[in-house]
């Protein structure tokens, strides 16, 4: 059992090279000889930090946990075959007029492909997570994706959060939790993928 399992940690290893290696190959020399100078700074965790949001002054705590949100854990997957999420997810809380929707902004122009932007005031459970409508022209049923599905591989930003119903808050735990969205509706049983982190924003 000990050396089964020391020949698959080091199969993951190798794994975890190749893409790396893979990842590298997509850069330029200058760019790689730019990373390594990065690396090579003490100061290099600060001067990420300073970059989130550098518009806004101060919040360093709040630019900290963007920084580790956008960034991410680990993806983990157990000996009996249960993932665990790496996706990090913040919640910023604050007076208002403390720039919490500025950095919310931030993270949606920051990644504008990955990152949806939601106000949690207008919207609904199934606008978050999925809605089951009927098609116009063959008059079957399909799924309408929330701002939670379009955010697959991404960041969902939702803002005013406090001011969203409790039962459409509710409808977030499943998608932040275990990362999917079930559904069953109107005949339709699905359980559809929503691998993003959650920012929100709330006074």
């Amino acid at each position: 059992g000990v050396s089964s399992g020391g020949s698959g940690g080091g199969k993951g290893g190798d794994e975890q090279d190749l893409t790396a290696q893979e990842v590298a190959m997509e850069f330029t020399e200058e760019e790689r000889e730019d990373i390594r100078s990065m690396s090579r700074s003490p100061q290099l965790y600060s001067q990420m930090v300073n970059s989130i949001a550098p518009t806004t002054f101060g919040h360093q705590e709040v630019k900290r946990g963007i920084l580790l949100m956008l960034l991410g854990g680990v993806h983990k997957t157990t000996s009996e075959g249960i993932r665990l999420r790496g996706d990090i997810n913040v919640c910023i809380v604050g007076d208002p007029s403390t720039a919490k929707s500025q950095f919310l902004k931030y993270v949606h122009s920051f990644l504008p492909n990955r990152a949806v932007y939601t106000s949690g005031k207008a919207s609904s459970a199934a606008g978050l997570t999925a809605a089951v409508q009927r098609d116009a022209d063959t008059g079957e049923f399909c799924i309408e994706a929330g701002a939670l599905m379009l955010a697959d591989n991404g960041i969902c930003c939702i803002d005013e959060f406090d001011k969203m119903a409790k039962s459409n808050q509710d409808g977030l735990l499943e998608a932040m939790e275990q990362q999917q969205i079930s559904i069953a509706k109107a005949g339709v049983v699905a359980s559809l993928p929503a691998r993003c982190s959650v920012i929100a924003a709330a006074n």
